[in-house]
Order: C-alpha cells, then sequence, then structure tokens
C-alpha cells in the first residue's frame, strides 16, 4: 500500500477530534457509516464479505471509534457483519443502529413506527450486534401514521431497562426534534447535509445550540461544486488533497457538533477519508470555498 499523498504517516480519525454524544459517549468525530457494506440498492449480501469485514476492522485499527449501521442495511446484513468483523468489540468503540423501516427489495423502504414493531428492532439489533445494550439507538424515520410519543414511549422503556443508552432520531426538523424531545431524552440528529445540500441547516443549528451530535448522511459534496478545474478541485490539489476529502473536512469545519459517517467497501477508500481529518486549510480559502457553495446555491 502507498503512503496516503497527504501524508507519508498513517492517518488516524483522532485527528478530527471529539466530540461527547450524549455528554458520556466520547467519540472521534470522523466516523464510519456501514451502510455499503451490503449488496446494491442496500440490499441483500455484499460482493465480496471478507472485503467489508476487512474495512471495517481497518476503520477500528485507524482510530474510528464511532460506527453507524442500522436493522434496514441488508435488511440485517450490515449489523451481522459488524458483528463477526469486531466482536468482541473495543472498549471504546460506539455502535449507533437505527430502526423503523422495513424492507421489500432494493432501494425499496417502507416506514413502520408502530411501538410492538420498533421493540422487535431493537430486540433484534441487540442479537445481531451481540450486545447488551445499544449505545445509541435512532429512529430512522418518524412514521406520519404514528404519533411520535407512541413511538418513542416504547423506546423510552427500553432505555429504563437497559437496553438503550441514548436515542436519536434521523430527517426530522427543529419541531420535530423538540417534540420527541418530550417523551425521551435526544442526543444526535442524522439528516443529509453537505457542502452543496443545505436544507437541514435549521436543524443543524439546533443541534448546535442543544448541544447534540449531528451525523450528516451523503457527506461528500456532488454537482457542479465538485468539478474539474473548480474552486474545490484547485484548493485540494494545492493540499494534495482529493475533492471528497475536501468535503468532508469542511464538514468539520462547519460545525464543532458535525459527526461526519462516510461510508465505503475499499480499504483505500476508508484510509482517504479518514486522512481527511487532518486538512488544514487558511481562512481564506475556507471563504473561497463558502463563497463558491453560495453562489451554486443561487443557481
Amino acid at each position: 500500500m502507498l503512503p496516503h499523498p497527504m501524508s507519508m504517516s498513517t492517518p488516524n480519525a483522532s485527528a478530527s477530534g471529539t466530540f461527547s454524544l450524549g455528554g458520556d459517549l466520547n467519540i472521534n468525530r470522523l466516523g464510519f457509516g456501514a451502510m455499503r457494506i451490503t449488496g446494491e440498492g442496500v440490499w441483500g449480501e455484499p460482493k465480496d464479505p471478507e472485503q467489508a469485514k476487512k474495512v471495517l476492522r481497518r476503520a477500528v485499527e485507524l482510530g474510528v471509534n464511532f460506527i453507524d449501521t442500522a436493522d434496514a442495511y441488508g435488511p440485517e446484513v450490515s449489523e451481522r457483519l459488524i458483528a463477526e468483523a469486531l466482536h468482541p468489540y473495543p472498549k471504546d468503540l460506539i455502535i449507533a443502529t437505527k430502526g423503523g423501516f422495513t424492507r421489500s427489495g432494493p432501494n425499496k423502504w417502507a416506514v413502520v413506527g408502530r411501538p410492538e414493531y420498533l421493540r422487535q428492532c431493537v430486540e433484534m439489533s441487540l442479537r445481531r450486534l451481540k450486545v447488551e445494550r445499544i449505545d445509541l439507538w435512532q429512529l430512522h424515520r418518524i412514521d406520519p401514521k404514528v404519533p411520535v410519543a407512541e413511538s418513542l414511549g416504547v423506546i423510552k422503556e427500553l432505555q429504563q431497562q437497559g437496553k438503550i443508552r441514548h436515542v436519536g432520531l434521523s430527517e426530522v426538523k427543529p419541531d420535530e426534534i423538540a417534540e420527541a424531545s418530550k417523551t425521551v431524552k435526544i442526543v444526535s440528529v442524522q439528516n443529509e447535509y453537505n457542502l452543496t445540500t443545505r436544507k437541514s441547516e435549521a436543524s443543524l443549528q439546533y443541534a448546535q445550540e442543544h448541544k447534540l451530535g449531528f451525523i450528516p448522511w451523503f457527506p461528500v459534496a456532488a454537482g457542479k461544486l465538485a468539478r474539474p478545474g473548480g474552486v474545490l478541485d484547485e484548493i485540494a490539489k494545492a493540499h494534495k488533497a482529493t475533492v471528497a476529502q475536501l468535503s468532508l473536512a469542511w464538514l468539520l469545519h462547519h460545525s464543532p457538533v458535525m459527526l461526519p459517517i462516510p461510508g465505503t467497501s475499499s480499504v483505500d477508500h476508508l484510509e482517504e477519508n479518514v486522512a481527511s481529518g487532518s486538512v488544514q486549510l487558511s481562512a481564506e480559502e475556507w471563504k473561497a470555498i463558502e463563497d463558491a457553495a453560495a453562489k451554486e446555491a443561487k443557481k
């Protein structure tokens, strides 16, 4: 393996800084999203299960101590592979999972927030992950057919039973976070967010104000801003980095509660992602990126 172009040393997720999730779980801010270790369409087994496990083990070796998964990834496949690759887990490894989706095929997702189903989600995740308590359990989506107090009421019961440590939400707006918080303490929010997709800015602001972890999914910027010869590309080349690395570095720079979870099925891409935590830009360069993003958003 050739050394990463940014550095002759091995990258480590600790360079991304730390965040206290829920006030008691200290994690390196750059984590790993385990959706892509499944088959195409987030369905079924990966093409190379051993390679998927190699990626998981390498992530931990590189200082990643926050892995995000969900029972719907596969379904069940991602959680099972995590246990096969990493159990018994290192003491500082935090595994977050989610529940609230059913799957009927590749790229097909159906929201189910009924209490009895969510209880089953938690119990089965505990079994597949081979843990007695889930460090962070997240409601994958709020079910519009079920009051959120009902969905999270059973989660609070399971938390009181010691089966869940902390609770988070996914794809929510500030008013939904506030409403959910009336039933159970919320410590994190996982929404789509990157340099060019900023529709969740209000939720990020809410997370900052309430010291919630903000977990951006699809964290790498795409579209015209990432094109060859653009501002991102030029600054990346000046730092011997990639546009993807710069996208992740921007997230870490943008907010102290940001917890990016780039996912990959490749060890090389994993190492590249982890190295993004070491990217250091000048104030002028960060401003140039922000200005370019703002200009693109107006088009």
